[in-house]
């Protein structure tokens, strides 16, 4: 009897390698021993597997994964890719039975799916299709078709053949390790999203932006999800092994995206981020200051420990980074006056005094200028049928949900239809984009009376990038009915059945309008706040008026007043009259907190009708740009080079300047520190880089210090093949 080839990459000594590996091979490829005669020839040996991984075949190209930065083969579920096998002579399928076996998790098991056996024939299959799709002497070409609901995540392949001496298995080889992730592009799988150009924008592009500002005074900030890069696949699996999240349960994306929000913050399982809202950032990067995902994902797989910091922009833009890394096409959107911490309770209560003066002590709710989520698309078949499509995810630590800071995945139509009931977290969702402004007078014995509901203020605007450009595209449609619309006031009326409470008194409409100014004001200067009462009555109108300024953080909380002024205003009958307050930048500069916003407040009481009149104002300072600059050419594996200028404009100097760079496929991150930048002084930083890919990109820069932060430049440039 002949005897084994010794081969360095394969183990002759496991053949019976584990009970839970042979048991089922043995079941699913029973071949009697008694077939083999004692003078068989030669039985089928394995001489190599080729996994077709390379970015120039087939297999990635047909998946969609020819930017993964990985050396291993990486596709997507329920569609075929090819695996070669060389043997030591021809295969021939009457006589020979072998297998290609999958493995994931440290215990397979057939019954969980973790362990998967897929074989050439027909006559013989498993929850994965095999067949064979080209023989070429002595090898075969396995096309090999994964279920599309199966576990996402790390493969281990082996080769097993049956010989007569029993089952001749290829050893373990980290080279044939192979990522199976989610497919936007097969109709049977959850994340299947039927529209190319969404498909490309939301799985396949690196450079994003998101918005912030006011949602009249809109900004927007370049970020770099990086979800190609080298090592943030492996992150992303890793923060899923880190919650602790059974093996089985992650062909789920709604089970995914849910583990993922909590995961995705530090709150109560040591996740990714530490969320920061203090201003103070001596411990970590400020927030405002990362440029894109890859640094954040890195640095957590690496050092097993949360990154500093983050606020909830940084949160959705790495939530976005994993959802894109696995397949689930995601977004990032941005809700303009955002309502929080109302628990469902469809109010934000504002106190006033028995004057008419805002009571700060007691006004404890608080409404974003902006707040940060993601959406994911996916079906869900644990709702009834049309709630699929669009999903909340929002990883900022809130409120629990089930005992963890997390929220959703929420169905965007469950919001815009009031299914406050649907999971999950729905309602909390629709506060945030349905709340009512209630102000309430409180009179000096504690009792309060509502004396005006702002119902259009929350949830003023909602936007994503559009797909395939560089521009903004308003979804505020997609959550709710036009403001005032019969359906929205049968929307309304659903969610009150599910518990959703709302103000239902309607107090009189005082007869004087305010109205504030919108404006636009670079940092540092100074300027008008011009205020027009208008008196829509046939009799003259006096009203007290309180007019204060406070620089907040984007969060609505209130960092300091550095305004107050209380007028006294006349109006004639049917005549309006202008109060103007000059707002000098020595008043607010010294004060400034990381996003530079001013939050003008101004309320007052009629006298002759004891009505009150409100408004509220958010002007967000502009801040000066970076100037970014990149040679001239571009081809891939060509070096360039990338300049960063800045000039300090101020009339102090700038300490601490932290500036970072990158680009998607140009350049990993990349910083310099300047400990002073003098007041009028400018600084120069070059940077050379190496094109990784052709195409369209930009690279970003970023400038931060605790005197100036939040901002930033970007160049964009075309790499020729």
């Amino acid at each position: 009897r002949r005897q084994w080839r010794e081969r360095g990459k394969y183990n002759t000594s496991n053949i019976l390698l584990s009970l839970s590996f042979s048991l089922s091979l043995s079941l699913s490829l029973s071949l009697s021993l008694s077939l083999f005669l004692p003078f068989h020839s030669e039985f089928l040996d394995i001489w190599d597997v080729d996994m077709m991984r390379r970015p120039n075949e087939i297999n990635k190209m047909q998946h969609h994964t020819v930017s993964y930065n990985s050396d291993y083969l990486v596709v997507r579920r329920g569609q075929e890719f090819q695996v070669k096998i060389t043997f030591n002579r021809p295969y021939k399928p009457a006589e020979d039975k072998f297998a290609v076996e999958f493995t994931i998790g440290s215990s397979p098991q057939f019954s969980k799916g973790t362990y998967i056996p897929v074989f050439p024939t027909s006559e013989r299959q498993s929850s994965w299709e095999g067949r064979i799709t080209n023989t070429s002497e002595n090898t075969v070409t396995l096309g090999i078709t994964t279920a599309a609901n199966c576990i996402v995540g790390k493969y281990h392949l082996y080769v097993a053949v049956m010989t007569p001496f029993g089952i001749r298995r290829t050893r373990r080889d980290d080279s044939r390790a192979l990522y199976i992730l989610f497919n936007p592009w097969a109709a049977a799988d959850a994340v299947f999203l039927d529209d190319e150009e969404q498909r490309q924008e939301c799985v396949m592009t690196e450079m994003g932006i998101i918005y912030h500002g006011a949602y009249d005074d809109i900004s927007e900030r370049n970020w770099n999800y990086g979800q190609f890069n080298y090592g943030v696949l492996d992150a992303c699996l890793y923060i899923m092994d880190r919650s602790d999240m059974p093996i089985t349960n992650r062909g789920d994306p709604i089970k995914v995206t849910r583990k993922a929000s909590a995961m995705l913050n530090s709150r109560d399982d040591d996740g990714v981020l530490v969320g920061n809202w203090s201003g103070d950032y001596t411990y970590g990067v400020a927030p405002t200051s990362w440029t894109g995902s890859t640094e954040i994902l890195l640095s957590y797989a690496s050092s097993k420990m949360p990154v500093c910091y983050a606020q909830c922009w940084v949160y959705a833009a790495v939530f976005n980074t994993f959802l894109r890394c696995l397949g689930i096409p995601a977004r990032v959107v941005t809700n303009y006056y955002s309502a929080h911490d109302n628990d469902g309770n469809l109010k934000t209560d504002i106190i006033l005094d028995d004057n008419g003066r805002i009571d700060r002590n007691r006004t404890k709710d608080s409404i974003w200028n902006y707040h940060c989520w993601n959406e994911c698309y996916m079906s869900r078949p644990d709702l009834p049928t049309g709630f699929g499509g669009w999903q909340v995810v929002d990883a900022t630590p809130q409120e629990t949900s089930d005992g963890m800071y997390r929220c959703g995945p929420a169905s965007v139509q469950a919001i815009k239809h009031g299914q406050t009931c649907y999971p999950f977290d729905a309602a909390f969702v629709f506060a945030e984009v349905n709340s009512d402004v209630v102000f309430y007078s409180r009179r000096k014995d504690g009792t309060m009376d509502p004396v005006k509901v702002n119902q259009t203020h929350v949830g003023r605007m909602i936007l994503t990038k559009a797909p395939g450009d560089m521009t903004r595209l308003d979804i505020t449609d997609q959550y709710k009915f036009p403001e005032g619309s019969k359906e929205e006031r049968t929307v309304l009326e659903k969610a009150e059945e599910y518990g959703c409470k709302r103000e239902k008194s309607n107090p009189p409409e005082a007869d004087v309008d305010l109205v504030l100014p919108t404006l636009e004001i670079n940092m540092g200067d100074d300027f008008e706040l011009s205020l027009e009462f208008i008196n829509r009555s046939d009799q003259r109108r006096v009203v007290e008026a309180y007019i204060s300024g406070s620089v907040v953080y984007y969060t609505g909380v209130t960092s300091s007043e550095f305004l107050f002024r209380d007028p006294t205003v006349t109006i004639g009958p049917k005549k309006s009259e202008q109060e103007v307050v000059v707002i000098e930048s020595k008043n607010y500069m010294k004060r400034l907190v990381e996003q530079a916003n001013l939050h003008f407040i101004v309320t007052g009481k009629v006298k002759e009708t004891g009505q009150i009149v409100t408004a509220m104002k958010v002007v967000t300072l502009h801040n000066p740009k970076l100037i970014v600059t990149v040679s001239d050419g571009g081809r891939v594996n060509e070096e360039m080079m990338a300049t960063v200028e800045f000039t300090n404009p101020f009339n102090f100097s700038l300490e601490g300047v932290y500036i970072r760079m990158e680009g998607p496929g140009l350049m990993p991150p990349k910083f310099k520190y300047y400990s002073l930048i003098p007041r009028g002084s400018s600084l120069t930083w070059t940077e050379f880089f190496t094109p990784q890919r052709a195409g369209s990109t930009r690279v970003i820069a970023t400038l931060d210090c605790p005197a100036l932060s939040q901002v930033h430049g970007q160049a964009t440039l075309t790499i020729a093949p």
